[in-house]
Parts: C-alpha cells; sequence; structure tokens
C-alpha cells in the first residue's frame, strides 16, 4: 500500500466531526427515492485521479447524494456532469460522464480532493470542520507532483491559499481575491487558479457556462506547458 493509498484509508475512516458525521449518515440511511436502491457510501470521501497529476483541482465538499452516495468526487450529480464533460475537453479525463465509481472513469495528470471530506448540511461546511479537515488536505497535496491548483469556489481558493501557509509560504498582503479566471502564483511556485464552482446554481443560472469553463482549462494547459 502506497503512502498515498494508506492516507486514504484514514480519510475514510474519519469521525472527528459529529455534525457531519450524523448528516452523511443520516442521508445515507433515509437516501433520496431515486436511489432507493442503491447503497450509499455514507462515509468521508478521500481524493482520487492520476498519482502523478500536476493538476490539483480543489472542490468544496461531497454532495449529500453524489460523492456520498457512490463514494467519489463529482460522481453521480450534476456538478460531476459538468465538471467531467469539461475535463474530458481538456483532455484530463478518459469519459464525459461520471457516474458511479466502477464506470471506467480515469482521469489523466489530473487529482480531485476537496476542502471538506464529508457532506455538510446546505453544502456549508462549519469554520472548526474545515480546520479538522485541514490536515488531510496538507499531506495530500504534498503526496502529489501538482504544478497547478485549479480551485472550484471561494472556499476551495481560500483553503489552497490556507495549504499554502501552513506548510511553509509566506503570503504577503494584500490576499489575493478569488475570482473565475484569478491567478496567483504560490510562494513554492506553484500556480493558484481559480473557477466558479461547478454547482447547479451556477451552471443552470448561466454564472458558469462550458465556454466559461473551457477557457480557465486552456489557461490551465499553458501554465502546466510552462512548468514543464
Amino acid at each position: 500500500m502506497t503512502e498515498l493509498e494508506r492516507l486514504h484509508q484514514e480519510i475514510i475512516a474519519c469521525r472527528a466531526c459529529p455534525r457531519l458525521v450524523a448528516w452523511r449518515e443520516e442521508v445515507a440511511r433515509v437516501k433520496r427515492r431515486a436511489y432507493r436502491d442503491w447503497e450509499y457510501w455514507g462515509r468521508a470521501v478521500p481524493g482520487f485521479g492520476d498519482p502523478k497529476a500536476r493538476l490539483i483541482i480543489v472542490g468544496l465538499a461531497p454532495a449529500a447524494h453524489g460523492a456520498n452516495r457512490t463514494g467519489r468526487y463529482f460522481t453521480g450529480d450534476r456538478s460531476g456532469e459538468f465538471l467531467m464533460a469539461g475535463l474530458h475537453r481538456a483532455g484530463f479525463s478518459n469519459q464525459s460522464r461520471s457516474d458511479r465509481i466502477d464506470d471506467g472513469l480515469k482521469l489523466t495528470d489530473a487529482f480531485i480532493v476537496a476542502a471538506a471530506r464529508c457532506a455538510p448540511p446546505d453544502n456549508k461546511p462549519l469554520p472548526e470542520e474545515l480546520a479538522r479537515c485541514a490536515p488531510f488536505l496538507d499531506r495530500e497535496m504534498a503526496l502529489l507532483p501538482g504544478r497547478v491548483l485549479l480551485a472550484l469556489g471561494a472556499i476551495g481558493w481560500n483553503a489552497a491559499l490556507a495549504s499554502a501557509t501552513r506548510t511553509g509560504g509566506i503570503i504577503p498582503p494584500p490576499r489575493p481575491a478569488f475570482g473565475h479566471g484569478a491567478e496567483f502564483r504560490l510562494p513554492d511556485g506553484r500556480w493558484l487558479v481559480g473557477s466558479y464552482h461547478v454547482s447547479q446554481q451556477n451552471t443552470q443560472t448561466g454564472r458558469l457556462t462550458p465556454a466559461m469553463f473551457d477557457a480557465v482549462m486552456k489557461r490551465v494547459r499553458v501554465l502546466l506547458e510552462d512548468a514543464g
């Protein structure tokens, strides 16, 4: 077992946040009617993708009936459909859909992590819950050769900045602000790039369109090529 696999076993077994444990397990027990025949994952969700990835995608948290059901980020929900279609167009995914953990999806040169590892009520983890998850994020990033961090939403952006600070980086003021297409060179030379989150509230309202996401991914490709 690799060090990354051992870390993922720790993440799966984590019960550090009582509110999140109670919520994820209640959702898994009650289920959504459309998924009544599913055996929900109902646990913390580890990162997934290519362990040699130069691109690390930092999301918010598992969706209650997405990753909390399937056991893999951006799998089995509309957010995942949008993200995987975009990653496929950009050449980071072998397929454009992400339906279940055994669907044959493989990421190339990309790895997905999250600021929070358990599905939170209303998709809003508390600050103390994010703080308890932070060591998982730090350790996961340290085990990946990522050169570009793509933050999906402000929480992912802030989590990536906080991780860089905790691991020895000094970010001078003013603190770089999140925005779609925002870029910041981290102290260790990695690039942090921002994108609006791929949630339905953004994609169904037109705040985030496929063309907008493709433009960010095109820039990510340029930064990766420059990084070598």
